[in-house]
């Protein structure tokens, strides 16, 4: 094939990305928009940069060097990625490639002053911006002035922040080829930079323009703050004119600089809001162009607007599709259930398949559509007062919506709300045989599924899941175990209310909770003490753990001397517990029981910390305290006017509580047990695939909707660039923040803590576990990684079940999501551990290492000095 080193602007567009770069493929296309202008020019292609890393044999070694480096390793990275700069601006550029830039120069006029820009074949794309990551160089004037500076762009794919940036976002170098786009210079009166969506809220109807004098060199640089204009529906609705001391001008014979700007200017505008909204016009006409928000770059010069670039806005969190051209209110799925990571496809739509209301997908994460629950008074303040006990930051955001007037519409009611905490709980017996009854039911359902998917296998495994997922439905939606579950967090609520009231007592019923029987996920981090205790006194299991075993180890761990004993003991914790594992609400997770090294470090935290009995012991102090604390309250209660009264009803609602709150957890419990059923059966069919040459790997379904795989058994023929193209997108949605509260406008409604007498500094949090405890701080992301000793402070993002044997190690639980009634917090109240969560980036707040004081009971943490 012939080499093509130089290719006209207008003939580039985005089928061309491998060849021109992400940013002549953006710039070929914005010169196809109508009404858009671009400045001409042609683009130096990536064959080009391919010919000239050719004469550089020696990058090869060095390129292998850089991709073994610790990105976090700046010093190692700035010296490697200067020396293959050096080398790549170093080769002299053969004569035929001199000679078709310069021709291609000439089309532009020989000495025309030019922009010579960097265009990576990773840049400007969907998932991965690279703004500012590669060079630019302004006013070139000059065949030999621009082919020096064609030579520094191609040496930019190896600036420090390029090579930092692709190792965050798992792009190999060697994958990457630069070329670079030669353009016309503008002369602007003004330029700057045009958001078609507000990139702070994430607002799609609210577009911005940064503006300044001169070129926008001066507003990237910093030099000046600009002139924004907030546009929205047509019009200005704020603006904000800078001082504008400043500008940089380009010079006649080539390059720039800094001028003065005439006192008189510098609080004049530097746009009229008229022109302000026609730019906004022209960008709403490329956002329609590329289907999504643009980050524009944009020059205003004698004759009208130029757009010298754009690319995604890739900060963005998707909007959730639906359907129609209403307002929606959605709230996050994840923030609810402790996984605010991104699924993967399989696991969105089979949690889908399988949930009690229609669920939306946007960025890797599920929604709820909260908007008929809002529009009716009546179901919006049950609405109201069960989020705000459970997180008040997605109640304030909620009425930060609400507030507005407009956005959600009224409708007539649409059923009750739920009973306040002052009204009686829901109608069932304070009797332990209900749970009883509903534990045996779940079980039994289990091991039903259990037995009758064995013999399904093709389409018959597809349509008898589908019958399962049903049944999962039902079994979730039991009346008697929706009653079970609100009974315990009314008894809950209703003693934190009426103990606050009489006795200003703040969150009793965290004490009274102390060692409920029945809460499975609590068994669960206790049960791993009893395994620690098998293993403690073997010092060859010991020794062999701690050589960081790889998942087959329970196999050779019978050849240890105590090893059969020890592979018993984790055997048996499985077989109860080894469907759970961090994000288990994701069937694509890898379980405990397929990786059972990720319990590893729990284990040996558990051995190293802990005396032979430390479970039974911890139960029977958490029972004893609660009984403790019971006695006291009523105590006290006597002592009051009609404290009679007062007394009998706590002590009804304190027998009630501990008699349903650990049943709390096991619901999930159940769906995750069915899960692990339902995700064996799905990879043998996967397994099948493989053998027989449909996929190149059993994990590609994952990739896949539940309906897709269906298809994919079905015909045994599966789309390749699909599966790749969900692999990308996952891969770029772990950059992503899901919000709490989203609106179909794109805004991430941002709540706010609205509490009084926190100390000056505090990390503000909600309180779901009294007490107040100081210690290091651990922050751990990745349970599997975590190294803690006694008297830790667990700082992480999310908590799920999975995360409960960690806690029988730690003296205190800080995260950035979280509720009244989520795991974390119910597992932190029923082990006495002080616990703030809903601290909004305590893990890039808090430093790992650094001593902290938690208030569980007020609701805040400090950072010591």
């Amino acid at each position: 094939m012939t080499e093509q080193y130089v290719l006209d602007l207008q003939e580039a567009d985005g089928t061309q990305i491998a060849v021109v770069g992400g940013k002549g493929a953006q710039l070929g296309g914005l010169s196809r928009i109508e009404g858009i202008r671009v400045p001409g020019g042609f683009c130096v292609t990536t064959d080009a940069f391919r010919r000239i890393m050719t004469q550089a044999p020696s990058i090869d070694e060095r390129l292998d060097r850089l991709a073994r480096l610790d990105p976090d390793d700046r010093e190692a990275v700035r010296t490697l990625s200067a020396e293959i700069r050096r080398i790549i601006e170093g080769v002299v550029v053969p004569g035929d490639l001199a000679a078709a830039i310069t021709r291609a120069l000439a089309g532009l006029g020989e000495r025309a002053a030019c922009a010579v820009r960097s265009s990576a074949t990773a840049e400007d794309l969907p998932t991965a911006s690279f703004a500012g990551q590669q060079d630019t160089y302004l006013n070139v004037v000059g065949p030999a002035a621009v082919l020096r500076h064609v030579s520094r762009c191609w040496a930019s794919l190896f600036t420090e922040r390029a090579v930092t940036y692709r190792r965050r976002n798992g792009i190999d170098h060697r994958t990457v080829r630069m070329a670079v786009v030669v353009q016309r210079m503008v002369l602007p009166h003004a330029s700057g930079v045009l958001f078609t969506a507000d990139p702070v809220t994430g607002n799609r109807k609210v577009a911005t323009v940064d503006a300044g004098f001169g070129l926008g060199e001066a507003l990237v640089s910093g030099l000046v703050n600009p002139d924004v204009f907030t546009v929205r529906d047509g019009e200005v609705v704020a603006g904000a004119i800078a001082a504008k001391p400043r500008a940089v001008h380009a010079l006649p014979g080539g390059g720039t600089r800094e001028v003065a700007i005439d006192p008189r200017r510098q609080e004049q505008p530097a746009l009229t809001d008229a022109q302000a909204v026609r730019l906004v016009r022209l960008g709403r006409r490329i956002e329609a162009h590329f289907g999504c928000p643009q980050d524009i770059e944009w020059c205003l010069a004698d004759d009208g607007f130029q757009i010298v670039q754009s690319r995604p806005i890739t900060t963005l969190f998707p909007v959730p599709e639906s359907g129609d051209r209403e307002n929606h209110v959605y709230l996050s799925v994840g923030h609810q259930q402790m996984m605010t990571d991104p699924m993967k496809p399989l696991g969105i739509s089979v949690w889908q398949l399988t949930a009690m209301a229609p669920m939306h997908e946007a960025g890797g994460r599920l929604f709820v559509d909260a908007t008929r629950r809002l529009a009716s008074p009546a179901s919006r303040a049950g609405l109201l007062d069960v989020v705000g006990r459970g997180d008040p930051l997605i109640r304030d955001a909620l009425e930060t919506v609400l507030a507005r007037g407009d956005f959600v519409p009224s409708l007539p009611d649409a059923g009750p709300g739920r009973p306040s905490a002052d009204g009686a709980p829901a109608a069932i017996a304070t009797d332990p045989a209900v749970v009883t009854e509903l534990i045996e039911r779940s079980r039994a359902s289990v091991a039903a599924l259990e037995r009758d998917i064995r013999t399904k296998t093709g389409p018959a495994l597809f349509d008898f899941l589908l019958e399962s997922f049903e049944e999962h439905k039902r079994a979730l939606g039991d009346p008697l175990s929706f009653r079970a579950v609100m009974a315990g967090m009314e008894a809950t609520w209703w003693l934190n209310d009426k103990l606050w009231e009489w006795l200003g007592e703040k969150n009793a019923a965290d004490t009274l909770t102390l060692s409920a029987p029945g809460n499975v996920t609590s068994e669960m981090g206790l049960a791993l003490l009893d395994v620690a205790d098998v293993i403690r006194p073997r010092p060859e299991v010991v020794a062999f753990l701690r050589g960081a075993p790889d998942d087959g180890f329970l196999d050779e761990l019978a050849e240890l001397p105590g090893g059969t004993e020890a592979r018993d003991a984790i055997e048996a914790y499985l077989d109860r517990f080894g469907m759970r594992c961090a994000g288990e609400i994701d069937i694509t997770r890898p379980r405990w029981r397929e990786r059972p090294t990720m319990l590893v470090p729990a284990i040996l935290d558990n051995v190293q910390n802990f005396e032979p009995g430390a479970a039974e012991r911890r139960f029977e102090q958490g029972r004893h305290k609660a009984r403790k604390k019971e006695h006291e309250v009523l105590s006290r209660l006597r002592a009051l006017p009609d404290g009679d009264r007062k007394a009998d009803e706590t002590e009804r609602m304190i027998d009630r509580v501990r008699t349903f709150i650990g049943y709390r957890e096991y619901p999930k419990y159940g769906i995750v047990s069915r899960y692990f059923i339902y995700k064996r059966a799905l990879l043998e069919e996967a397994e099948r695939l493989v053998r027989a040459g449909v996929l190149p790997e059993k994990e590609d379904i994952f990739y896949l909707t539940f309906q897709e795989l269906h298809d994919v058994v079905r015909s045994d023929r599966v789309d390749g660039r699909l599966v790749q193209e969900r692999k990308d997108a996952f891969r770029s949605y772990h950059a992503l923040t899901p919000p709490r509260v989203l609106t179909s406008d794109g805004e991430a409604v941002t709540g706010t803590y609205r509490r009084d007498g926190v100390p000056a500094g505090a990390l503000i949090g909600l309180p779901v576990s009294a007490g107040t405890v100081e210690g290091r701080a651990r922050v751990v992301l990745d349970m599997a990684r975590a190294d803690l000793e006694a008297g830790d402070i667990l700082v992480t993002t999310f908590t799920d079940p999975s995360w409960s044997p960690l806690f029988v190690g730690i003296a205190g639980l800080v995260t950035e999501v979280g509720g009244l009634m989520t795991h974390g917090a119910v597992i932190a109240r029923e082990y006495g551990l002080p616990a703030v969560v809903g601290v909004e980036q305590a893990t890039r707040l808090i430093r790992d290492g650094q001593r902290i004081r938690v208030h569980g009971t007020g609701g805040y943490v400090e950072i010591l000095p």
